[in-house]
């Protein structure tokens, strides 16, 4: 019985940790279409707006990947089961 609860709270916190993959997205999206307004206002700025977005959207990628991990690690892994 106590296996069960342990998956299912398993199962449960992988759930809420992928939903650290929507704030990476919803910022990401936002980087993105700032940099195309600072490219519209000012084309000659390209390069270095571009990087400067890349550079941003790489960093607040890790995030998500972050909370990927962790779902990946209780679902599969699961380090609670040899607590038992």
């Amino acid at each position: 019985m106590e296996k069960a609860i342990v998956l299912a709270a398993s199962a449960i916190g992988a759930g809420l940790a992928m939903i650290a993959g929507i704030g990476p997205g919803i910022g990401e999206g936002y980087a993105v279409g700032k940099a195309c307004e600072a490219i519209g206002r000012q084309p000659e700025c390209k390069g270095e707006v571009t990087q400067t977005m890349l550079l941003g959207c790489a960093v607040a990628e890790t995030t998500g990947i972050y909370g990927f991990i962790v779902a990946l690690i209780l679902l599969f892994v699961n380090p609670f089961i040899g607590k038992l």
